[in-house]
């Protein structure tokens, strides 16, 4: 099937052989995948995600990786996943890896990475997309369709109920400071420095949603959370930076100094209830 290349043919090197500034040789990649995937038997469409599509390139620094999803023709995943050799400059890479069924990783030996999923339409019409750019689509454009549902479903699901999500953070602080406690100090710490901070980020988008800019990820809350909310970001970065229990406990003092003032929706009993247990009071 002819697909269409929406973004031109690439160059390898600039014209005079010159060696290529990172952010030629970024440009040079995303080429260099359309043309691959175009001309690629059996894909069908490629989708850059992220600061790898155009329209958000103004984010794109010296530690960007090319974010994508790649189509495969209806139902042959099990055939075409096997072999990555499309990849542009494939004799540059140092290693590929599989992230679940349809993920995958591939790093170059200048420690540039890829992240892209591999898969036929159905298998990616749950994903959500912000920002992203069509440049290689069938005919029919199913690509663009995709893209387009993608994009609809992350806006719709762009949205957060800060009064559930302040709960369980108390709940895995609690869970989490007795898991260290008991002696399993992994599992204590993904409950806190994971799962806690995750939500914690979630409640103050949501309280504070009017200060949430364009500048952040419809997909990842915690992405670019430090532009939006300066201060805040950079008392819960140093809160991590304790060791385990000061840690939970510097979380749940800013969980309280942030949300809980003139908010009639924050669970002060609950708070107190934690503290209590934990010897916080």
């Amino acid at each position: 099937m002819k697909r269409q290349n929406l973004c031109g043919e690439h160059a390898a090197q600039s014209a005079n052989g010159a060696r290529m500034t990172a952010s030629e040789r970024f440009d040079a990649m995303s080429a260099a995948l359309a043309t691959s995937v175009g001309e690629r038997e059996g894909l069908i469409g490629l989708v850059l995600l992220g600061s790898a599509s155009d329209e958000a390139r103004g984010r794109r620094d010296e530690w960007s990786d090319h974010d994508f999803f790649t189509l495969i023709e209806t139902g042959r995943g099990a055939e075409i996943r096997p072999d990555l050799s499309w990849l542009p400059d494939y004799d540059r890479l140092v290693l590929t890896a599989r992230e679940g069924d349809i993920g995958f990783v591939a790093l170059y030996d200048d420690a540039h990475i890829f992240e892209f999923a591999l898969a036929d339409a159905e298998e990616v019409d749950g994903a959500r997309a912000g920002d992203a750019a069509v440049v290689v689509d069938d005919k029919s454009g199913t690509t663009a369709r995709l893209l387009a549902r993608a994009r609809a479903r992350a806006s719709e699901e762009d949205r957060f109920d800060p009064a559930n999500d302040v709960r369980l953070v108390l709940v895995k602080l609690l869970i989490g400071v007795g898991r260290v406690r008991r002696g399993e100090a992994l599992n204590g710490n993904a409950f806190i420095r994971q799962w806690a901070v995750q939500l914690l980020v979630r409640a103050i988008r949501g309280r504070f949603a009017a200060a949430s800019t364009a500048l952040r990820d419809t997909n990842d809350p915690m992405r670019r959370f430090e532009l939006d909310f300066p201060i805040w970001g950079a008392r819960i970065a140093a809160a991590l930076d304790l060791p385990i229990e000061e840690s939970a406990l510097n979380l749940y003092q800013l969980a309280r100094q942030i949300l809980e003032p003139g908010w009639s929706e924050f669970p002060s009993r609950a708070a107190d209830v934690v503290a209590l247990r934990l010897g916080w009071t």
